[in-house]
């Protein structure tokens, strides 16, 4: 029987956020069924009753699309709805900016507060900058296309895998050896990539711990989106079994479809019974501090 789940990589959409906001990713949110009255909703409506018939317990949330090019008082109000929101439901939310990759000195101070109080840090992908977007851009396609490509098509995870790299590359790892870095879609590239990165990484400078060792101590990742088993068995065969979590990606992907891919695994025999819980809460019990809620879905 499929246990209660916790997923980490869901959304909501801030009524904060300038209209502008929503506009500007119309064109790819437009695709998705009741989206907008998906991401709006913090409760009853549309949340709470998707969370049960996906089979989750527990849901860590944050805004979608990011907010980091926008003004630090918006970012603060979007906050604030979501802990109000918790608050009133008696529920309980674990919690690039600019383009910008975090591994110049100007974050020292904040990697540094993330390591003392030993909480994870989600490297989420966010919407391409202008420059970022024009290298996607083609005459043989739609502009359409093009910001698929640059973002969940293509880009984000590409990316998001780069940002890693960029991390280790800086030295931070071996600076902050206690940062604990999530991401999502079963990787961002990484695990694919591991052998290549691993061989290649040696050029980048002197480490005192190789990007294998980082890899293995520093990095967890989700399942969010991704609907088959083939990148999993990839996975298993390189990834720490306890650094595996579940993730859905709501609304952009709807919970069932999500319970569904976590019921075949759990048929498939590619995990034991401990190592199934282990990715569907357990795993995320403890990285997150949190114990699964046996009564009512949380957020």
């Amino acid at each position: 029987m499929t246990p209660p789940l916790i997923s980490l990589e869901e959304h909501f959409f801030s009524s904060a956020a300038p209209s502008s906001l929503h506009e500007k990713h119309a064109e790819q949110l437009r695709h998705i069924p009741n989206i907008l009255a998906q991401l709006t909703d913090l409760g009853t409506r549309h949340r709470l009753p998707d969370m049960d018939a996906g089979g989750i317990a527990l849901q860590v949330v944050s805004h979608a699309p990011g907010l980091g090019v926008h003004d630090a008082a918006l970012s603060r109000a979007a906050n604030d709805q979501l802990a109000k929101a918790i608050d009133e439901e008696d529920k309980r939310a674990d919690n690039h900016c600019n383009g910008k990759f975090y591994e110049g000195p100007e974050y020292n101070v904040w990697w540094a507060t993330v390591e003392e109080l030993g909480v994870p840090v989600y490297l989420h992908p966010s919407w391409p900058s202008e420059d970022m977007r024009a290298r996607y851009c083609s005459s043989t396609f739609t502009e359409a296309t093009a910001g698929s490509l640059a973002s969940s098509g293509w880009g984000w995870h590409t990316e998001t895998g780069l940002h890693v790299l960029r991390l280790f590359a800086s030295g931070l790892f071996d600076r902050r050896r206690g940062l604990k870095i999530v991401v999502g879609h079963m990787g961002e590239m990484i695990p694919f990539m591991l052998q290549r990165i691993a061989q290649l990484s040696q050029r980048w400078g002197t480490f005192e711990r190789d990007f294998n060792t980082v890899y293995r101590e520093n990095i967890w990742i989700t399942t969010s989106g991704d609907w088959s088993l083939d990148p999993l068995r990839c996975i298993l065969a390189n990834t720490r079994l306890d650094h595996i979590l579940y993730s859905v990606d709501y609304p952009f992907v709807s919970n069932e479809l999500g319970l569904k891919w976590i019921q075949e695994l759990e048929k498939s025999g590619l995990v034991d019974e401990e190592g199934f819980k282990g990715i569907a809460y357990k795993n995320a019990e403890r990285l997150l501090g949190v114990k699964l809620p046996h009564d009512k879905p949380v957020l």
